[in-house]
């Protein structure tokens, strides 16, 4: 196996709580989207050995469910919702914005970012809304959506919070959230302090910039800033 220590841990922990191993697969396919940034065959061939089953029985659950990403999406995945709520809002708009900004058409990837269509995500209140590695913005104009990808591409930031996005980028809100988010999401995959994808939000949704406090700047180590 060739998962750090700290993931073969987690993956300990998390297969403990089931009383079956293979009840564990599908947290387990998350770690080994942290382990490598998608589902290689190798972090498949991990998974099933972990769980006692066969890499085919693995891979049958990774190719059902769309969040498994079993080809490169790049460090930052942003899915626009297009189901009805967000199209009659402008969805389309948003996306061509999104599309044109990056150079990326839907459903392809640059290695650094990844653009996609998404079905209902559960902000029709907030239409349109997006997804930045699965952390919500609603209310999201297509010139928002251009800043949105200037902003991944210059301040590189080493996570991603919906309360920083939505301050940032965001309009309308399905309603005002009433307890916050605690978690950043630090790769293309969903937040969870289980599995090691999470880190702590800043407080009030911004993370401090490299030598100075304006929020959303932190920085990937290897980028220009």
């Amino acid at each position: 196996m060739s998962w750090s220590e700290d993931s073969l841990q987690r993956a300990d922990q998390i297969i403990s709580l089931y009383p079956e191993k293979r009840s564990a697969i599908m947290p387990l396919l998350y770690l080994a989207m942290k382990e490598d940034g998608y589902l290689t065959p190798e972090g498949i061939a991990t998974v099933a050995e972990l769980t006692e089953v066969t890499a085919a029985q693995v891979q049958s659950v990774a190719t059902f469910y769309l969040m498994y990403k079993t080809e490169p999406v790049g460090d930052y995945l942003v899915s626009v919702c297009s189901s009805i709520s967000c199209y009659l809002l402008g969805a389309d708009d948003l996306l061509h914005a999104i599309e044109d900004e990056s150079g990326i058409p839907a459903g392809e990837s640059d290695g650094s970012m990844g653009v996609e269509h998404a079905e209902c995500i559960g902000a029709c209140g907030g239409a349109p809304a997006l997804l930045v590695n699965y952390e919500l913005v609603e209310g999201v104009t297509p010139e928002k959506g251009r800043e949105l990808v200037r902003w991944l591409r210059e301040a590189r930031p080493e996570s991603i919070s919906t309360e920083e996005m939505q301050q940032l980028f965001g309009g309308r809100k399905s309603f005002d959230w009433a307890v916050r988010e605690p978690d950043a999401a630090t790769g293309p995959f969903p937040a969870f302090q289980t599995y090691g994808t999470a880190v702590a939000a800043q407080a009030g949704g911004g993370r401090p910039k490299a030598g100075g406090s304006e929020p959303g700047a932190g920085v990937r180590e290897g980028s220009d800033e």
